[in-house]
């Protein structure tokens, strides 16, 4: 548990950047955030570790998947973090991941995105436009795997950086694009895992996780790779 807190603690830092550029973005119509040069040294780092495992479990998503500590295996699959700062629906992680993959094809992809959808734009994106970018992402993942998953992305808090006004307007997005989940999931022959509940404070800065926000959305992670295992 030190491990994982000192892990998780080591990105608050960027955390709090990310929490600035997503402050900023909430008052920009169509600002979106800035993938560059972070998002090519991710594809590569995820191509070094596939490239060395076969079969892998990728757990796909934004920050809050990057900052994860991920048990290292499930039922004898390597469980690999493709977690990508600033990632959206609409941020082609399919085109990312196949990047990453090469050659290689996974045992099954976890994916969990959705806050950034709710933070980048302003006003966000309805909830139909959501669906039908995540929906899009998930057809293009389903030629990778036979097992796919989507994990339900949790709330924001009015905390830190992260204002009661901001966490008013981020939170009506997100609660609209969380209604949106089953349907996508059916959609797209997806497993839907739900996010068992957040006891408040489960931020960092009112976005990221903090421990305790890891722990539920941990529970999460094991109930998919459960599921993928048989």
């Amino acid at each position: 548990m030190a491990g994982n807190t000192q892990v998780r603690l080591g990105v608050v830092l960027f955390a709090v950047v990310v929490t600035a550029a997503a402050s900023f973005a909430l008052g920009r119509r169509g600002a979106a955030p800035s993938g560059g040069n972070h998002r090519d040294i991710r594809q590569i780092v995820v191509n070094y570790t596939v490239a060395r495992i076969d079969d892998p479990i990728i757990v796909l998503g934004d920050s809050i998947v990057e900052a994860a500590t991920l048990p290292p295996s499930a039922c004898g699959h390597p469980i690999v973090n493709a977690g990508l700062a600033g990632a959206t629906t609409g941020s082609d992680l399919s085109g990312w991941l196949k990047g990453a993959l090469g050659t290689r094809r996974p045992y099954a992809i976890i994916v969990s995105l959705g806050v950034n959808d709710a933070l980048t734009f302003s006003p966000p994106a309805t909830s139909a436009a959501f669906a039908d970018r995540y929906e899009a992402l998930l057809h293009d993942l389903s030629k990778l795997t036979e097992r796919l998953f989507i994990l339900e992305f949790p709330p924001v808090e009015a905390r830190g950086p992260f204002t009661p006004a901001m966490a008013e307007t981020a939170m009506a997005a997100i609660t609209s694009y969380r209604t949106t989940l089953p349907k996508i999931a059916q959609n797209t022959n997806a497993t839907l895992l739900s996010l068992p509940p957040l006891e408040a404070p489960f931020t960092l800065e009112g976005i990221h996780l903090n421990t305790a926000g890891y722990r539920s959305w941990d529970k999460a992670i094991q109930r998919g790779t459960e599921l993928a295992c048989g």
